[in-house]
């Protein structure tokens, strides 16, 4: 069993919703973004995104896409994105899911990208802009060296699209709540429900609701539907605002909100 099918199985014992946090690796520097990711373990989130920084974000908003800036004028790569999952690997059980775009796995070769992602202690692998009827090339690779590949769905998916994610998914499936770009939003679209349902018809695995995930009350909510809620954009801005007081201020403000969180999965 994989440590992501581990964690939503005791989960799942404890009737909690899961806590999926995104942050972006090197930002808003590198040392503080390790210790930022331990600090979000320790206030109790059950999975972290760990997004390795691209030039061209497509699918992210402005909060998320001024971070990768921040992290690529850093010196932040995916060689260096997985040696930062490598010491924090030795340092939580966490499980840590790479998220990034197809254009950096394929820079750096899909078999290495899989092999050094895996023996770093990479448990799962997002790529946004990669739907399932183009993975060919990654799929079996990632399968070889042990990754969750996690595909996404959205309420505009065909139901082909739908059955192609359910059978390629592992880990939990990433359902986006509404169409556009990452960023917080007030409230939780009318669609995520019905979208869920026929989720659920066609697989067994989690389904994790993200996009627009920003407060305890959002959270709650989408774990009364789903398996877990993801929250990106408000942590990444949570990070971006408290930093201007300090090392210290930014880490107690990102446990507390992760605390928050994860009291409202429960």
């Amino acid at each position: 069993m994989s440590r992501i099918a581990g964690r939503f199985a005791t989960l799942r014992q404890s009737e909690e919703g899961a806590l999926v946090i995104f942050v972006t690796a090197g930002d808003p520097n590198p040392d503080l973004s390790e210790k930022l990711v331990l600090t979000i373990a320790d206030a109790g989130a059950d999975v972290i995104e760990i997004g390795i920084p691209f030039s061209d974000p497509l699918a992210d908003g402005p909060t998320i896409q001024a971070s990768t800036f921040r992290a690529l004028q850093h010196g932040m790569t995916p060689s260096r994105v997985l040696e930062m999952v490598s010491r924090l690997r030795a340092q939580t059980d966490v499980p840590l899911v790479a998220m990034t775009y197809f254009n950096p796995v394929w820079q750096m070769g899909v078999e290495r990208f899989a092999r050094e992602a895996s023996q770093a202690g990479v448990d799962g692998v997002i790529m946004t802009d990669m739907p399932p009827d183009e993975a060919g090339e990654w799929h079996p690779v990632a399968r070889q060296h042990g990754l969750d590949t996690i595909f996404l769905v959205a309420p505009t998916s065909t139901a082909e699209r739908m059955k192609r994610v359910a059978q390629m998914s592992s880990g939990f499936v990433y359902c986006v709540s509404r169409t556009g770009v990452t960023g917080a939003r007030e409230h939780l679209p009318e669609e995520v429900p019905q979208m869920l349902q026929a989720m659920r018809a066609l697989t067994d695995l989690p389904l994790c609701v993200g996009f627009g995930i920003s407060r305890p009350e959002h959270v709650r909510a989408v774990c009364r539907i789903a398996d877990g809620a993801v929250v990106g954009s408000a942590v990444v801005s949570l990070i971006e605002e408290e930093v201007k007081a300090g090392e210290q201020a930014a880490l107690a403000a990102v446990h507390r909100f992760v605390k928050s969180l994860k009291e409202a999965t429960r």
